[in-house]
């Protein structure tokens, strides 16, 4: 390759002079001065970032990583009118290890002092004006101003359904489970409702009440919404005597003269996939030698079973989910009750509580959505369980987490995510 080393290259024919042929580059090397080409406003940028202290060139711009601590760049000293420099954050670190933007000699916004750059990802382009004001910040943005989009997974579990009583009641159904993976930007406000467990039912039928709903939505995002699971039926009326519809259904109970108590119906509201199951129906024609058993409560896995002879149902298993980092199992039904000689039915996996023959019945297990055990006497009308809170809980990319939170939340991480998850309601900030 020739290199040519001249003085001064001129035209002797005409005004212009061209360098380079059509469809070439010519090129300025980093670190290399220009003058009389009339810079209005933009830099040549070296894009090999620096990391270490140095004082910059008219002309140019600078990616400044401060990953490994703080740097100063120097502005030119005895600068010119149209003089111009950049500065990006490279690492987006700015807000950690600061850079300082040393005035060179010269004003800087007229003062006599140093500049100071810490907001994080901040690019900002300084122009020299004259010597009373010096350098003035003629453009200045984010990264944030041009968002990306990135996934996260969201697990939404509603409160369960509590279960019934009088003298003997169904279990409670758990509360919906729903799961999705979103693409969300920076600065979309995801809001979080997590719904309570559904309230033991009062005198005198004691039917156990509906879990209610929880939620995640937001602007740009599709809001997922689980239903509330259905409270366990009574035998305190034939009104009563069926179990709840809802994100899982709850379990049917009986009474004397009556056809036996059904099952409530699970996934409803339909959504697909399905949030939940049906509950168990009652076995109460047997009478008591059979222990009037009562159906289970469904549960997000599976339906919640018949009583069946001497046996109240069970619970309907919950659905395991590694949304945290190891499988936990969620949203199991509460097991119904039985009376005298009966037995009485065990939770479903995943927060269902086991029905009981007692003075006090079991509730489903805190944000789990599971569902409230079925109870039956002995002694006198007494309500089921309540069941168990619901919870919503965020995966989010770690490098695209932003920290901005509110109300009842926890954090934690998981290999490369970080994991929020909400017992109450509150909100998360892409």
């Amino acid at each position: 390759m020739s290199k040519i080393e001249v003085n001064t290259v001129d035209t002797q024919c005409g005004s212009t002079l061209t360098l380079g042929s059509s469809g070439k580059t010519v090129t300025l090397a980093c670190g290399a001065t220009q003058s009389g080409f009339g810079r209005t406003g933009t830099v040549d940028w070296c894009t090999t970032a620096k990391t270490s202290p140095l004082t910059a060139v008219s002309g140019k711009g600078y990616f400044i990583n401060t990953t490994g601590g703080a740097v100063t760049v120097t502005l030119p000293s005895s600068p010119s009118a149209g003089d111009i420099v950049a500065i990006k954050d490279y690492a987006n670190t700015f807000d950690n290890n600061n850079l300082t933007l040393g005035r060179g000699g010269s004003n800087i916004a007229g003062k006599a002092a140093c500049g100071l750059l810490s907001q994080e990802g901040i690019a900002t382009t300084l122009v020299y004006v004259d010597g009373t004001k010096g350098w003035l910040v003629t453009d200045s943005g984010l990264q944030s101003e041009v968002p990306q989009p990135y996934s996260m997974d969201i697990l939404v579990v509603a409160g369960g359904g509590a279960g019934g009583g009088q003298d003997h009641g169904g279990g409670g159904g758990a509360g919906g489970y729903r799961t999705s993976t979103q693409s969300v930007t920076v600065g979309t406000v995801i809001t979080a409702t997590v719904g309570g467990g559904g309230s033991a039912g009062g005198a005198p039928l004691y039917r156990g009440g509906p879990g209610v709903a929880s939620s995640a939505a937001g602007p740009g995002i599709t809001d997922i919404t689980s239903a509330g699971g259905g409270g366990g039926g009574s035998n305190g009326s034939a009104s009563t005597i069926n179990g709840l519809n809802g994100g899982s259904g709850g379990g049917g109970a009986g009474m004397g003269g009556q056809p036996e108590g059904s099952g409530g119906t699970g996934n409803s509201p339909p959504v697909s996939p399905s949030q939940g199951n049906d509950g168990g129906d009652s076995n109460y024609g047997g009478g008591a030698p059979q222990g009037y058993p009562t159906g289970g409560g469904g549960g997000a896995g599976a339906v919640g079973a018949d009583g069946s002879g001497s046996n109240a149902g069970n619970g309907g298993a919950g659905t395991a989910s590694s949304i945290t980092g190891s499988p936990v199992t969620r949203a199991g039904g509460g097991g119904g009750s039985a009376y005298t000689n009966g037995t009485q039915g065990s939770g479903g996996a995943g927060g269902g509580a086991a029905g009981v023959r007692g003075t006090t019945a079991n509730a489903g297990t805190a944000n789990t959505g599971g569902g409230g055990g079925g109870r039956s006497g002995p002694a006198g009308c007494q309500p089921g369980g309540a069941g168990g809170s619901g919870v919503v809980i965020l995966s989010v990319p770690t490098a695209d987490f932003s920290g901005t939170t509110s109300g009842t939340v926890a954090q934690s991480t998981s290999g490369s995510n970080t994991i929020l998850t909400f017992t109450g309601d509150g909100t998360y900030t892409t």
